[in-house]
């Protein structure tokens, strides 16, 4: 059973901040299916919390792009990663075929939820099926149990009991799921009924902050709001339960880009929407204004960064301006210009210095390691719309205000927010 009012009412005038990391992901040691793309995150921001009776630990990755939260269940695939046990929760429920959550959880997913065909029976079970841009997918039973967040009362939430994914990912967390953070019936924020959240997300290997509910900062925040966009009609390529907003223009140190305003806004298909992703590591643009932004890019560090010359590179299926900097350098040259995204109403989304470039792992040309710009080409992916990915809001505070339908950005010292919370890692 999801959450009643009563339940609701107790958690969304709650007041709580947990700490969040930027952690490797692990592969799942699973298959590689053949048809999957190259494209994959290597990076994502890692939330604990606990689930079940009695409560099981757990690092669930934050993802403002997605709806169902899920959980991997007993997975003998991933001797890595702590999975969730539902057999030592009594809590814990399969959601029934019959069931009007089974029934009515399709209207936001991507794929409606299943159920088999050749059994009707009362207590045939209902069956998520969940793929993301990023070419991962996970499939299990569709739930209920209780979600324990921080010293907040317990939430029963439906989510996925993952017992089979895949992860483009590399590297070696213990995160076992994901918590869906978007606006859709299904996502933790809209079953919490929490009406604004935010996060500070830090650079290097320090702790940040989520804050939920009535949670403040530790220090007065100079917050530019954006609204969120909304589009009525469905439209096939028009994610209406993201955090969409408006890309107002580009530009490089000070140069705004001769990007026609069409391009930048939804088509009558949708395709063309921007959306604020924490899930998602990187930031992509659609080819008009990515061709736009390389070419500039690339006439302002002429002379300050060495090409890679290599027109068949391509760092995991859509980023192909590259270069070589040498091997014992840990960061890029100083001084490259900035490039910033304005949206409407005055944010901004500024990108500088070291988030500019990254270095590819693995990959080597002589006494020189391969950088690569951290902005992707979505008509590689393929992706239909812009993504501001989490890797550009680095130290920047992004604030999610459902009540008033926008999204706050300002700079900020994440690792300092964290120490001033408490919530920093010994």
């Amino acid at each position: 059973m999801a959450a009643s009012a009563a339940d609701v009412a107790k958690i969304s005038s709650f007041s709580l901040a947990l700490p969040l990391r930027a952690e490797k992901m692990p592969s799942l040691s699973l298959p590689k299916p053949a048809n999957k793309l190259l494209f994959r995150h290597n990076i994502s921001l890692t939330v604990p919390l606990s689930v079940g009776s009695p409560p099981q630990n757990v690092s669930m990755v934050l993802d403002t792009g997605s709806e169902l939260s899920w959980l991997l269940c007993n997975s003998s695939s991933a001797a890595a990663v702590t999975s969730f046990d539902p057999n030592r929760s009594f809590t814990y429920s399969p959601v029934a075929c019959s069931s009007p959550t089974c029934r009515d959880s399709g209207r936001d997913l991507p794929m409606p939820p299943m159920c088999d065909a050749s059994s009707q029976t009362p207590g045939a079970h209902c069956h998520v099926y969940l793929s993301y841009a990023d070419a991962s997918t996970a499939d299990g039973a569709l739930a209920t149990d209780q979600f324990h967040v921080g010293s907040s009362p317990p939430l029963p939430t439906v989510f996925g009991c993952v017992g089979s994914a895949y992860s483009s990912s590399d590297g070696d967390n213990d995160a076992a799921g994901l918590l869906g953070m978007n606006r859709g019936s299904l996502s933790f924020v809209t079953q919490s009924g929490i009406r604004r959240f935010s996060y500070c997300i830090p650079d290097h290997d320090a702790s940040g902050v989520l804050l939920l509910g009535d949670a403040q900062p530790p220090f007065p925040l100079p917050l530019n709001y954006t609204p969120l966009i909304e589009i009525s009609l469905p439209l096939p390529y028009f994610d209406r339960v993201a955090y969409s907003v408006q890309l107002e223009g580009i530009s490089v140190a000070g140069t705004l880009l001769p990007i026609p305003k069409s391009v930048l806004v939804p088509d009558h298909t949708g395709a063309g929407q921007t959306m604020v992703d924490s899930g998602c590591q990187f930031t992509f643009l659609l080819g008009p204004a990515y061709d736009a932004l390389t070419a500039e890019f690339s006439r302002q560090t002429k002379g300050a960064l060495v090409p890679l010359g290599e027109p068949d590179f391509v760092f995991e299926g859509a980023f192909d301006l590259c270069y070589r900097v040498p091997a014992e350098r840990s960061a890029p040259p100083p001084g490259l210009p900035a490039v910033v995204l304005l949206l409407r109403g005055g944010a901004e989304v500024a990108v500088a210095g070291e988030r500019l470039l990254y270095r590819a792992p693995g990959e080597a040309r002589g006494a020189d390691a391969v950088w690569c710009f951290t902005f992707g080409n979505s008509d590689l992916v393929p992706l239909s719309a812009y993504v501001i990915g989490h890797h550009h809001q680095q130290n920047v505070w992004v604030e999610y205000d459902l009540e008033n339908a926008r999204v706050g950005l300002a700079p900020a010292r994440c690792d300092q927010a964290s120490q001033l919370l408490g919530l920093a890692s010994p």
